[in-house]
C-alpha cells in the first residue's frame, strides 16, 4: 500500500459517523470551554513553517473559542521537551501539542522516550499537509529527475543530497529516495535550512532535499530550480513541478504534517469543540491563502483520521530508519 493511502484512509461507513458526529458535537460543550486562554506547545523554534501555521491557525481558532490561542515554542530534542510538557498537563483542553510527522519519526530515533505518543496524547484534527521538493541550483546540469537519475547511476557514488539534521523528515526522505530508486549517493546534513540553502546555492551539494516553505523564495528569486514535489500531487501554486511519482518512482511520496493532540483523557466534549473549532479555522480562505503561502495544503480531518494517519507514520518511518541504518540514541 503506498504511503499515500497510509495517510488518507478511507474510512467507510464508519468514518462517515464518526465526521458527522464530530462536526455536530461542539454545542454540547460551548458553555464549559474553553474558560480561560489555551496553550499550545510548538516542538520547533519562532519563524519556521511549524510555528507559523500553528499561529495561523491558532488565531483563528482563538477567535472562534473566544479565548486566545497562545504559542509556547519548546524546539530541539525531537520534540520530546515539548511533548513531554503536554503528556503532563492538566486533561482539561487548555494545553496542546502541535504534533507532526516527526512525532512518529522519534519513536525510532531514542532507545526509550519519557511518554508514548499513541497512549498519553489524543488526537484532534490535522491541520495541513506539506511537500518537500528536489531543489537544484539555477545552473545545474540536471533539467529534470530523469537526468539526475541517468548521472546517479551513471556515476554511483558521486551525486551528492543535501539536507538538514540527521533523522530530520528532510534526511529520511533522501535515504529513502536513495533506497527507491536503487542508487548509491551520498546523503550530506547541515545544520539547518539557511546552512542547506546556502550550500546549495554555492554547489557544494548536487541536490537538496527541503519543505516547500524555505525554498520558495529561493526559487522566485531564480537562484534554485525544483525537479520535483515529493507529495501525491502537484502543488497547487506550482503546477509547472511534477512529482517524483510521474517521473519514474511510482511509490514514492513524503508528506510533512502538522496536528493538534490533547493529553489522554481530556473530555470528549472538550476535543469535539477543538476539532470544530480547527475546521472551521481551516475552512476560512484568508486562513487556506496564508497557509498556501507558506506551502502548507489546509486539510483538517477527525480524531479518527489523525489516529489512523500516526499509526501509519510510526510504521512507515520505522521502515525507513532501519534501512538507512540509523540507530536510536
Amino acid at each position: 500500500m503506498s504511503p499515500a493511502l497510509r495517510r488518507r484512509p478511507v474510512l467507510g461507513a464508519l468514518g462517515g459517523l464518526l465526521s458527522s458526529a464530530w462536526a455536530a458535537g461542539p454545542v454540547r460543550a460551548q458553555n464549559a470551554f474553553p474558560q480561560r486562554p489555551i496553550t499550545l506547545m510548538v516542538p520547533f523554534a519562532a519563524g519556521g513553517v511549524a510555528d507559523l501555521t500553528a499561529r495561523t491557525v491558532g488565531q483563528a481558532m482563538g477567535a472562534l473559542l473566544k479565548q486566545p490561542v497562545v504559542i509556547d515554542n519548546r524546539p530541539g530534542a525531537g520534540g520530546i521537551v515539548a511533548t513531554g510538557l503536554v503528556v503532563q498537563a492538566v486533561p482539561d483542553g487548555h494545553t496542546l501539542l502541535l504534533m507532526s510527522n516527526a512525532s512518529a519519526v522519534s519513536v525510532h530515533l531514542f532507545k526509550k522516550l519519557p511518554f508514548d505518543v499513541t497512549r498519553q496524547l489524543t488526537p484532534i484534527s490535522t491541520l495541513g499537509f506539506f511537500d518537500l521538493a528536489l531543489a537544484v541550483p539555477a545552473g545545474s546540469r540536471f533539467k529534470s529527475l530523469a537526468d539526475l537519475l541517468a548521472y546517479a547511476r551513471a556515476q554511483p557514488g558521486r551525486l551528492t543530497l543535501g539536507t538538514i539534521a540527521p533523522g530530520s523528515t528532510q534526511h529520511l526522505a533522501a535515504e529513502w529516495f536513495k533506497s527507491r530508486a536503487g542508487i548509491e549517493a551520498t546523503v550530506v546534513p547541515y545544520k539547518g535550512s539557511p546552512a542547506l540553502l546556502q550550500a546549495l546555492r554555492a554547489g557544494e551539494v548536487d541536490v537538496g532535499f527541503e519543505i516547500l516553505s524555505p525554498l520558495l523564495p529561493q526559487v522566485q528569486a531564480q537562484a534554485l530550480r525544483l525537479l520535483a514535489v515529493t507529495g501525491p500531487q502537484r502543488f497547487g501554486p506550482l503546477p509547472e513541478v511534477p512529482t517524483v511519482k510521474e517521473q519514474g518512482l511510482p511509490d514514492y511520496e513524503v508528506d510533512s504534517w502538522n496536528a493538534l493532540a490533547a493529553p489522554a483523557g481530556t473530555p470528549a466534549s472538550t476535543l469535539e469543540r477543538l476539532n470544530w473549532a480547527a475546521r472551521e479555522a481551516l475552512a476560512q480562505p484568508a486562513v487556506q491563502s496564508a497557509l498556501l503561502k507558506l506551502g502548507v495544503k489546509p486539510q483538517a480531518g477527525t480524531p479518527a483520521e489523525l489516529g489512523q494517519l500516526l499509526n501509519s507514520e510510526i510504521k512507515h518511518w520505522g521502515e525507513v530508519v532501519r534501512r538507512a541504518g540509523i540507530a536510536p540514541e
